[in-house]
């Protein structure tokens, strides 16, 4: 078991860890959380596991090997760096750099290119002829500033925003005011555990925001929806980035055509931008809940997002689910989502 650190993304406060958590135990990796500090999770688990976290992960940003974890003052990190053991990660004659970041306003004020400076001389006089390279070196020590605590460790991977800013709603064939972001679907897509393989269905399919990043991560997906604009919309969004669906109907999520999915992922319609055909959304939402209960076998999960209005936590006893997690993303002045993950029991 390795001693390894990530640097989560900023955008929320609490769904970066938690989606990191849910691919670790989907992916089957034994961990043990080490610490939590403001875009930091420190864990004990195999490195191979870091490879699980590229392919799937949306909020995670780096990956990195711990050396050590400090108090956030010069004098501490100095000493630490002194007894770092920075040869197991650079090699005699390689290249390296090392980098230091400030997490929030509220992180101690170390002047981090001080820092950098003297970490590297530390690391020049441990390992035979190491030459510092400030672009694509060999190896790169990662820095971060945060709370009152400075870890330093070795760069393993760094996940790219990239791919997610290109496949934001604007950017697909088919677009709807209403669809969800690419990186919050991935995100919801983790946090319901489906394997590779596994069936995901989105009943309320919209523009195919959750059935393009299951499909993406190598589910299979099937998605439904009331319109058929939505369905066939859909269906090219899917195609547009090579993902093909099992199946993509016209249906009612209170009847839907299918006996069993492996996990469920949807955001249903809140009568803002998405129609509700008339239907209050604690409707829409108790309606999920009782189809999701016949269609997902026990010990499976699905995760849905609702308006924080319409408080799903109330809606979970005798539905067949038990609330594992919720989370709260401000979209604007008269929406928050919810988004609620449940477990079939």
């Amino acid at each position: 078991m390795a001693r390894l650190f990530f640097l989560l993304s900023g955008e929320h406060a609490t769904l970066p860890s938690s989606e990191l958590k849910a691919i670790l135990e989907t992916e089957g990796h034994e961990y043990s959380v080490v610490g939590e500090l403001r875009q930091v999770l420190r864990i004990k688990a195999s490195i191979e596991c870091v490879e699980s976290i590229v392919r799937r992960a949306a909020l995670t940003r780096v990956c990195c090997s711990e050396l050590f974890c400090s108090k956030a003052t010069t004098a501490e990190i100095l000493r630490r760096s002194r007894s770092a053991r920075f040869e197991e990660y650079l090699e005699k004659g390689k290249t390296f750099v090392v980098r230091a970041r400030r997490i929030g306003e509220s992180a101690p004020r170390v002047d981090s290119s001080k820092l950098e400076r003297e970490i590297g001389a530390i690391a020049l006089d441990r390992v035979e002829q190491a030459r510092v390279r400030l672009t694509n070196p060999d190896a790169t020590f990662l820095g971060i500033i945060t709370e009152d605590s400075f870890i330093l460790g070795c760069k393993l991977a760094e996940i790219q925003p990239k791919p997610f800013v290109e496949r934001r709603p604007r950017k697909r064939p088919f677009f709807h005011p209403s669809a969800m972001p690419a990186k919050l679907a991935r995100c919801m897509v983790n946090l319901a555990q489906p394997k590779v393989g596994d069936l995901v269905l989105d009943l309320f399919c919209g523009t195919a925001s959750m059935l393009i990043e299951a499909g993406l991560i190598g589910c299979r997906v099937v998605g439904f929806d009331v319109q058929w604009r939505m369905v066939r919309g859909s269906l090219r969004n899917l195609r547009y980035y090579g993902v093909m669906p099992e199946g993509m109907l016209r249906a009612d999520a209170r009847c839907p055509p299918i006996r069993q999915v492996d996990s469920m992922v949807t955001d249903p319609p809140y009568g803002r931008s998405a129609k509700t055909l008339g239907r209050p959304v604690n409707a829409i939402v108790k309606d999920f809940l009782s189809t999701a209960a016949d269609c997902v076998p026990r010990g499976r999960r699905v995760c849905v997002a609702s308006p924080k209005d319409a408080r799903i936590d109330g809606m979970v006893e005798g539905s067949g689910f038990k609330l594992v997690e919720s989370h709260y993303v401000y979209v604007h002045r008269s929406l928050t989502r919810e988004i609620a993950v449940l477990e079939r029991v």
